[in-house]
Protein backbone atom coordinates (compact mmCIF):
# COMPACT_ATOMS: atom_id res chain seq x y z
CA UNK A 1 0.00 0.00 0.00
CA UNK A 2 2.92 2.42 0.72
CA UNK A 3 4.84 2.34 -2.81
CA UNK A 4 3.12 5.46 -3.61
CA UNK A 5 5.76 7.38 -1.43
CA UNK A 6 9.05 5.61 -3.17
CA UNK A 7 11.00 8.50 -3.13
CA UNK A 8 13.66 9.74 -5.58
CA UNK A 9 17.32 10.45 -4.68
CA UNK A 10 17.91 13.73 -3.78
CA UNK A 11 20.70 15.81 -5.33
CA UNK A 12 23.79 15.65 -3.78
CA UNK A 13 24.60 17.92 -1.10
CA UNK A 14 21.33 18.13 1.08
CA UNK A 15 21.52 17.10 4.36
CA UNK A 16 19.01 15.72 6.14
CA UNK A 17 18.72 17.85 9.50
CA UNK A 18 16.28 17.54 12.93
CA UNK A 19 16.19 20.89 14.44
CA UNK A 20 14.11 22.35 17.15
CA UNK A 21 10.92 24.22 15.99
CA UNK A 22 13.14 27.41 17.24
CA UNK A 23 15.00 27.59 14.08
CA UNK A 24 16.56 31.49 14.92
CA UNK A 25 19.12 29.05 16.96
CA UNK A 26 20.26 26.95 13.78
CA UNK A 27 21.39 24.42 16.05
CA UNK A 28 21.60 21.15 14.82
CA UNK A 29 20.58 18.15 16.57
CA UNK A 30 21.01 15.14 14.16
CA UNK A 31 22.26 15.44 10.75
CA UNK A 32 22.48 12.54 7.90
CA UNK A 33 22.20 12.86 4.22
CA UNK A 34 21.18 11.12 1.15
CA UNK A 35 17.82 10.69 2.16
CA UNK A 36 15.72 13.80 1.52
CA UNK A 37 13.22 13.22 -1.33
CA UNK A 38 13.26 15.67 -4.11
CA UNK A 39 11.41 19.33 -3.32
CA UNK A 40 8.25 18.36 -5.24
CA UNK A 41 7.76 15.57 -3.31
CA UNK A 42 8.31 17.10 0.35
CA UNK A 43 6.16 19.64 -0.87
CA UNK A 44 3.11 17.73 -2.23
CA UNK A 45 3.00 15.25 0.58
CA UNK A 46 3.60 17.98 3.47
CA UNK A 47 0.73 20.27 1.83
CA UNK A 48 -1.91 17.75 1.42
CA UNK A 49 -1.24 16.50 5.05
CA UNK A 50 -2.22 19.73 6.05
CA UNK A 51 -5.01 20.12 4.01
CA UNK A 52 -6.14 16.45 5.35
CA UNK A 53 -5.96 18.11 8.94
CA UNK A 54 -8.15 20.49 8.03
CA UNK A 55 -11.05 18.00 6.58
CA UNK A 56 -10.58 16.05 9.66
CA UNK A 57 -11.24 19.12 12.08
CA UNK A 58 -14.34 20.24 10.35
CA UNK A 59 -15.47 16.85 10.69
CA UNK A 60 -15.30 16.96 14.37
CA UNK A 61 -16.43 20.39 14.22
CA UNK A 62 -19.47 19.19 12.36
CA UNK A 63 -20.21 16.22 14.84
CA UNK A 64 -20.05 18.33 17.93
CA UNK A 65 -22.82 19.90 19.59
CA UNK A 66 -21.27 22.42 22.06
CA UNK A 67 -20.47 25.47 20.96
CA UNK A 68 -17.47 26.11 23.00
CA UNK A 69 -15.69 23.20 21.74
CA UNK A 70 -17.33 23.87 18.23
CA UNK A 71 -15.25 27.23 18.49
CA UNK A 72 -12.45 25.80 20.14
CA UNK A 73 -11.99 23.41 17.51
CA UNK A 74 -12.59 26.03 14.95
CA UNK A 75 -9.26 27.52 15.41
CA UNK A 76 -7.30 24.57 15.08
CA UNK A 77 -8.44 24.16 12.17
CA UNK A 78 -7.91 27.55 10.84
CA UNK A 79 -4.51 26.84 11.53
CA UNK A 80 -4.03 24.09 9.66
CA UNK A 81 -5.66 25.32 6.67
CA UNK A 82 -3.09 28.54 7.12
CA UNK A 83 -0.31 26.14 6.96
CA UNK A 84 -1.77 24.28 3.77
CA UNK A 85 -2.19 27.56 2.10
CA UNK A 86 1.35 28.84 2.67
CA UNK A 87 2.36 25.46 1.52
CA UNK A 88 0.35 26.07 -1.52
CA UNK A 89 1.40 29.48 -2.25
CA UNK A 90 5.50 28.22 -1.80
CA UNK A 91 4.44 25.93 -4.66
CA UNK A 92 2.96 28.50 -6.81
CA UNK A 93 5.53 30.62 -6.03
CA UNK A 94 7.90 28.01 -7.45
CA UNK A 95 6.04 27.92 -10.66
CA UNK A 96 4.13 24.54 -9.73
CA UNK A 97 0.62 23.30 -10.16
CA UNK A 98 -0.01 22.70 -6.56
CA UNK A 99 -3.11 20.22 -7.49
CA UNK A 100 -0.30 18.01 -9.57
CA UNK A 101 2.24 18.48 -6.67
CA UNK A 102 -0.58 16.90 -3.74
CA UNK A 103 -2.60 14.51 -6.31
CA UNK A 104 0.08 11.45 -6.31
CA UNK A 105 -0.48 11.48 -2.52
CA UNK A 106 -4.07 11.83 -2.28
CA UNK A 107 -5.27 8.30 -2.04
CA UNK A 108 -2.10 6.72 0.38
CA UNK A 109 -2.64 9.94 2.73
CA UNK A 110 -6.21 9.25 2.91
CA UNK A 111 -5.79 5.55 3.75
CA UNK A 112 -3.24 6.86 6.63
CA UNK A 113 -6.05 9.49 7.75
CA UNK A 114 -8.67 6.56 7.25
CA UNK A 115 -6.56 4.46 9.57
CA UNK A 116 -5.68 6.50 12.30
CA UNK A 117 -9.49 8.17 12.77
CA UNK A 118 -11.12 7.26 15.97
CA UNK A 119 -14.56 5.74 16.11
CA UNK A 120 -15.28 8.08 19.04
CA UNK A 121 -14.75 12.27 18.64
CA UNK A 122 -11.99 12.06 21.78
CA UNK A 123 -10.14 9.41 19.85
CA UNK A 124 -9.87 11.88 16.53
CA UNK A 125 -9.08 14.52 18.55
CA UNK A 126 -5.93 12.77 19.95
CA UNK A 127 -4.95 11.30 16.64
CA UNK A 128 -4.90 14.72 14.71
CA UNK A 129 -2.90 16.33 18.15
CA UNK A 130 -0.60 13.19 17.64
CA UNK A 131 -0.10 12.36 14.25
CA UNK A 132 -0.15 16.22 13.30
CA UNK A 133 2.70 16.90 15.77
CA UNK A 134 5.05 14.21 15.06
CA UNK A 135 5.07 14.79 11.20
CA UNK A 136 5.00 18.92 11.64
CA UNK A 137 8.11 17.47 13.31
CA UNK A 138 9.49 15.25 10.85
CA UNK A 139 9.05 17.96 7.84
CA UNK A 140 10.52 20.43 9.75
CA UNK A 141 13.65 18.35 10.06
CA UNK A 142 13.36 17.85 6.25
CA UNK A 143 13.23 21.65 5.33
CA UNK A 144 17.07 21.93 6.10
CA UNK A 145 17.60 19.98 3.13
CA UNK A 146 16.01 22.61 1.02
CA UNK A 147 17.31 25.70 1.08
CA UNK A 148 15.71 29.07 1.10
CA UNK A 149 12.43 26.54 0.02
CA UNK A 150 12.80 24.52 3.37
CA UNK A 151 13.15 28.08 5.22
CA UNK A 152 9.90 29.46 4.45
CA UNK A 153 8.07 25.62 4.89
CA UNK A 154 9.78 25.56 8.21
CA UNK A 155 8.16 28.85 8.74
CA UNK A 156 4.81 27.74 7.61
CA UNK A 157 4.94 23.82 9.66
CA UNK A 158 6.69 26.19 13.25
CA UNK A 159 3.44 28.43 13.25
CA UNK A 160 0.70 28.36 16.18
CA UNK A 161 -0.96 25.37 15.54
CA UNK A 162 -3.87 26.17 17.72
CA UNK A 163 -4.52 22.45 19.25
CA UNK A 164 -4.16 23.14 22.38
CA UNK A 165 -8.18 23.16 23.02
CA UNK A 166 -7.83 19.78 21.48
CA UNK A 167 -5.68 19.40 24.57
CA UNK A 168 -8.00 21.08 26.55
CA UNK A 169 -10.85 19.15 25.38
CA UNK A 170 -9.57 15.88 26.58
CA UNK A 171 -8.82 16.60 29.91
CA UNK A 172 -12.14 17.37 30.31
CA UNK A 173 -13.44 13.88 28.46
CA UNK A 174 -11.13 12.35 31.38
CA UNK A 175 -12.26 14.29 33.92
CA UNK A 176 -15.53 13.45 33.47
CA UNK A 177 -14.82 9.59 32.93
CA UNK A 178 -11.94 8.24 34.15
CA UNK A 179 -12.21 5.51 31.94
CA UNK A 180 -11.37 6.97 28.95
CA UNK A 181 -7.50 7.65 30.35
CA UNK A 182 -6.27 4.09 29.69
CA UNK A 183 -8.42 3.98 26.54
CA UNK A 184 -6.78 6.98 24.90
CA UNK A 185 -3.20 6.20 26.52
CA UNK A 186 -3.64 2.55 24.33
CA UNK A 187 -5.17 4.48 21.37
CA UNK A 188 -1.99 6.90 21.36
CA UNK A 189 0.42 4.31 21.46
CA UNK A 190 -1.39 2.50 18.34
CA UNK A 191 -1.16 5.25 16.17
CA UNK A 192 2.91 5.74 16.34
CA UNK A 193 3.33 2.63 13.93
CA UNK A 194 1.04 4.34 11.41
CA UNK A 195 2.74 7.54 11.57
CA UNK A 196 6.04 7.03 11.31
CA UNK A 197 5.87 3.87 8.04
CA UNK A 198 4.50 7.48 6.75
CA UNK A 199 7.20 9.32 7.84
CA UNK A 200 10.03 6.73 7.35
CA UNK A 201 8.29 5.75 3.52
CA UNK A 202 8.61 9.70 2.85
CA UNK A 203 12.52 8.89 2.54
CA UNK A 204 14.41 8.51 -0.71
CA UNK A 205 15.34 4.76 -1.05
CA UNK A 206 19.20 3.45 -1.19
CA UNK A 207 20.27 0.00 -1.64
CA UNK A 208 22.18 -0.15 1.65
CA UNK A 209 18.76 -0.52 3.62
CA UNK A 210 20.59 -1.47 6.95
CA UNK A 211 22.70 1.41 6.66
CA UNK A 212 19.80 3.56 6.88
CA UNK A 213 17.90 2.83 9.44
CA UNK A 214 20.67 2.85 11.44
CA UNK A 215 20.86 6.35 10.13
CA UNK A 216 17.56 7.21 11.08
CA UNK A 217 17.10 6.27 14.50
CA UNK A 218 18.34 9.22 15.91
CA UNK A 219 15.74 10.99 14.13
CA UNK A 220 12.92 9.01 15.10
CA UNK A 221 14.35 8.76 18.94
CA UNK A 222 13.67 12.35 19.00
CA UNK A 223 9.88 12.30 17.13
CA UNK A 224 9.18 9.38 19.96
CA UNK A 225 10.84 11.80 22.80
CA UNK A 226 9.06 14.76 21.60
CA UNK A 227 5.49 12.49 21.06
CA UNK A 228 6.17 11.33 24.77
CA UNK A 229 6.40 14.93 25.93
CA UNK A 230 2.58 15.62 24.54
CA UNK A 231 1.15 12.16 25.64
CA UNK A 232 2.55 13.12 29.25
CA UNK A 233 1.45 16.65 28.69
CA UNK A 234 -2.22 15.25 29.13
CA UNK A 235 -1.63 12.84 31.96
CA UNK A 236 -1.40 9.94 29.29
CA UNK A 237 1.13 7.20 29.24
CA UNK A 238 2.72 6.97 26.44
Amino acid sequence: MWEWLRARRRPAGRPLRLRTRGEADGITRVDFAELAPDVDTFLGQAAYLQLGYFETLSELIASTPALARKEALSRAAGAALRKHEELVAIIRGRGEDPTALMLPFREPLDAFRSATHGVRPPETMLSVHLTAGLLDDFYLALSASYGDTGRRVARALAADDDRQAIVEIIGETIEGDAEWSSLLAMWGRRLVGDTLLIARSALARTEDETAIEATVEPVFTELMAAHARRMEAMGLAS
